[in-house]
């Protein structure tokens, strides 16, 4: 599991160099968000310390509790690869691993995240939720510390996203902006969604309740879910239905957004 950091650390130090030598006069920013430190931890901490810091808790202090964090918990730094890897992989407009790392909130929020989780869990939920209302406010991504979320996963664009605590994401997930993993009404307990791996969520589109999205489902942009999902199975409308199946692939991991609706037209 060391090796993989190890070679995402190298291939962005790779880029940093380069694009230092392209840029000369973003050479110091470059140096900031890189080439100044010694580890891809150090650097995704300072990315995201950076921006989270606050008038009354400073960057240090933030930067501290990551750092810890990551020590205790060295999986989520696997995580972060497989992550920045998703979006080089699946994002037509990503076409570095920087990028992400030094501009992308989907990336920066999910990652914060994975840090507040793990205080969730460990019970300092007022820190936790500290995390996620700084992440809300500069990223306009609410993402509940509960929330358990796999690996390899893309947020595009991510703004407007809301997922709520009880939700339950698998690995090789993509969501796009706008969508909501939501409860229905003021109930208790299990009531957020569960989706299965290798799931495409579709922009603006809002899943609700305590129901499974199977493994490798295509949800249509804009649909509304109140009701599971078959594994492989394509879904769309208000409510959603489903309009057609996808075995050969996992939409998530394509990013093939058209839909059998549209071939009826």
């Amino acid at each position: 599991m060391t090796e993989v950091p190890d070679s995402v650390w190298a291939s962005l130090r790779s880029e940093a160099l380069k694009l230092s030598d392209q840029e000369p006069r973003m050479s110091d920013f470059i140096e900031q968000h890189v080439l100044n430190h010694n580890s891809l931890s150090e650097a995704i901490v300072f990315s995201l310390a950076s921006q989270i810091q606050h008038s009354s808790i400073s960057f240090d202090v933030i930067a501290q509790v990551f750092h810890e964090v990551l020590q205790n918990e060295p999986r989520i730094l696997f995580y972060s690869c497989l992550d920045l890897k998703a979006y080089v992989q699946r994002d037509a407009a990503c076409e570095q691993l920087l990028m992400p790392l030094i501009f992308f909130k989907g990336f920066k929020a999910l990652q914060v995240h994975r840090i507040s989780h793990q205080l969730w869990s460990k019970g300092r939920r007022f820190l936790a939720l500290f995390l996620q209302s700084r992440v809300a406010a500069q990223f306009s991504v609410d993402i509940h510390p509960g929330a358990s979320i796999g690996s390899g996963i893309m947020l595009d664009h991510a703004s407007g996203l809301v997922i709520g605590e009880t939700a339950v994401i698998g690995d090789n997930v993509s969501i796009l902006h706008s969508v909501t993993l939501g409860g229905i009404g003021s109930e208790s307990g299990n009531r957020h969604p569960k989706i299965g791996s290798g799931v495409l969520i579709a922009a603006g589109a809002k899943v609700l309740g305590n129901i499974s999205v199977g493994k490798g489902a295509k949800i249509g942009a804009g649909s509304l879910v109140i009701d599971s999902v078959k594994p492989y199975s394509t879904v769309v409308g208000v409510p959603a239905k489903v309009v057609g199946e996808n075995k050969d692939e996992m939409p998530a991991l394509e990013m093939n957004q058209h839909s059998q609706i549209f071939d009826s037209l």
